[in-house]
């Protein structure tokens, strides 16, 4: 699945995707089995409201696909730059120089290039091709890291463009767009009794929501936990990829302590506003808690211990070969 580039294949991260698609795949098959099942029952208005659903949450799907980069970038506050901007003056021409370089080093076509003003250090990089892929970097992490850091972050973030990992991410999210949704329609039904007035067939209707909502309900945990496992191993695969390309994990670690601990010197109204793009992001926007919870398993990342660790191991594979 990865584009041709210099970027080191991840296999894990090929297998994984191609696993998630399949299991997510069967998913779908039963869940539409299980609405058949339930819609058996349902009168024709009801049946169009399911298939509305279904219709609207694969719109909603499509449409985060095609336009992941315009609502990432809107979200974040960014816009594109060119390497002579006015208003962003020496941050563009660092930015557009960090990342012609490593096109070059990478051998892939150059992303679009964004900042956001904001204090928060992050980036990400999003988009549905290479041809229309994205990187937004905010002035904050221009701010806090070295240029080697700095490298290392893009270097990361552009090993998702190679990966293709965000389009399998978002093409992944239809069945649990659908099944919110119809836990909402499920739920609003039942509340304002959706069945009522339908010649004493209110108590079966009442029955068909409850089902239906608690179908859709395991089906959006299952596809919620199968999205965050894939994301969690795409940071990991995109830090060893990225290291691997600018042959200094050393700058990555250093770029992932600096960005995580400066994470507590945000406002927490800040950071809840960036929570739309932690997928997205180098490192999600919250404060490193360093108690072990039930919590790193719904995290879109893995945890700053696990990704030092595996960076330690690119150190090592690197000191071999030069050896």
């Amino acid at each position: 699945m990865a584009a041709r580039t210099r970027y080191a294949p991840d296999r894990g991260l090929t297998l994984r995707m191609t696993a998630t698609m399949f299991l997510l795949g069967l998913v779908f098959v039963a869940f539409v089995v299980a609405i058949i099942g339930i819609g058996a029952a349902y009168h024709a208005s009801d049946a169009a409201i399911v298939l509305f659903a279904v219709v609207l949450g694969g719109g909603f799907a499509i449409g985060s696909l095609f336009y992941s980069d315009k609502i990432a970038l809107k979200t974040a506050g960014g816009r594109e730059v060119g390497p002579n901007d006015r208003e962003y003056g020496e941050y563009a021409r660092l930015l557009h120089g960090t990342v012609d370089r490593l096109c070059a080093l990478a051998d892939m076509k150059k992303p679009r290039v964004a900042i956001a003003r904001t204090r928060l250090p992050n980036a990400f990089a999003t988009g549905r091709n290479a041809d229309h892929a994205v990187l937004c970097v905010t002035t904050g992490l221009m701010d806090l890291l070295t240029p080697e850091e700095l490298e290392g972050v893009i270097a990361h973030e552009m090993s998702h463009v190679a990966h293709k990992d965000v389009q399998v991410m978002t093409a992944a999210s239809f069945l649990a767009i659908i099944a919110a949704l119809l836990i909402r329609i499920a739920f609003y039904g039942e509340l304002f009794g959706g069945g009522r007035g339908r010649g004493g067939n209110n108590q079966n209707a009442g029955i068909i929501m409850l089902a239906l909502m608690a179908v859709s309900i395991v089906v959006y945990a299952v596809s919620f936990l199968l999205i965050r496992m894939l994301s969690r191993y795409r940071e990991l695969a995109a830090d060893r990829s990225g290291a691997l390309l600018t042959g200094q994990p050393s700058a990555l670690k250093s770029a992932l302590i600096k960005v995580t601990g400066d994470m507590s010197k945000i406002p927490t109204q800040d950071l809840r506003a960036a929570e739309p793009l932690n997928a997205f992001f180098f490192a999600p926007a919250m404060k490193l808690n360093a108690k072990a919870s039930l919590s790193t398993v719904f995290s879109t990342h893995p945890t700053l211990k696990r990704r030092l660790a595996e960076l330690d191991k690119i150190q090592q594979q690197l000191g071999r070969t030069a050896g």
